[in-house]
């Protein structure tokens, strides 16, 4: 596997800790966004040294083949980190599966690029990685998200209670999940059609 990949109009990339600035400044602009999705951070997590050291970690776990976290690029903007997208918890063994995370800068929305590095990531997990399932957790109200995932060809199997503590309540998510030979595994496929209206 190698640390960057290119698709029509993106770069993925697993980045050095070098590039600790550029990930402070992604998680800045969409803190108040993203915070409504995630457990709170400390403020220690909006520093660059903070930054730094997860960059080091997250180089380190591809390198245990345990997380791949790729940082997503417009093409020849590789001054601006427009997303992230990652592949998570990896199993393997008889089990041969992960999650997905992905989060992308709002003033991106509605280019097609999350469809685009996702798909990326996923033609990754199951062609390159050789994994069998991967799995994707959605806060119910997240249409966005879950509308995305139905695109790319994920299915809904269920709820997971009171999965995950944000701002000092206890969640629930929906669970999709996606198998190697189904879905839209890179950029350009899909199966629209099958979206619902969420």
């Amino acid at each position: 596997m190698d640390m960057r990949y290119e698709t029509e109009r993106l770069v993925l990339e697993i980045l050095p800790d070098t590039k600790a600035a550029q990930t402070l400044q992604f998680y800045l602009y969409n803190r108040e966004l993203f915070e409504e999705y995630e457990p709170e951070h400390t403020e220690d997590f909006y520093t660059e040294t903070c930054q730094r050291d997860m960059l080091r970690c997250e180089y380190n776990m591809a390198v245990n083949a345990t997380l791949y976290r790729f940082w997503v690029y417009v093409k020849g903007q590789m001054d601006q980190v427009v997303g992230t997208v990652s592949l998570q918890n990896v199993r393997w063994g008889a089990f041969l599966s992960c999650e997905l995370g992905y989060k992308f800068d709002q003033r991106f929305w509605g280019k097609g690029y999350a469809r685009e590095g996702i798909s990326k990531c996923l033609w990754i997990a199951f062609q390159e990685l050789g994994l069998h399932r991967v799995e994707a957790q959605v806060l119910k109200g997240n249409l966005h998200s879950k509308r995305l995932l139905y695109r790319l060809g994920f299915e809904p199997e269920g709820v997971r209670k009171q999965n995950v503590k944000i701002h000092g309540e206890w969640r629930d998510h929906e669970l999709y999940a996606l198998l190697s030979g189904q879905g839209a595994t890179h950029p350009g496929s899909g199966t629209s059609s099958q979206i619902p209206q969420c």
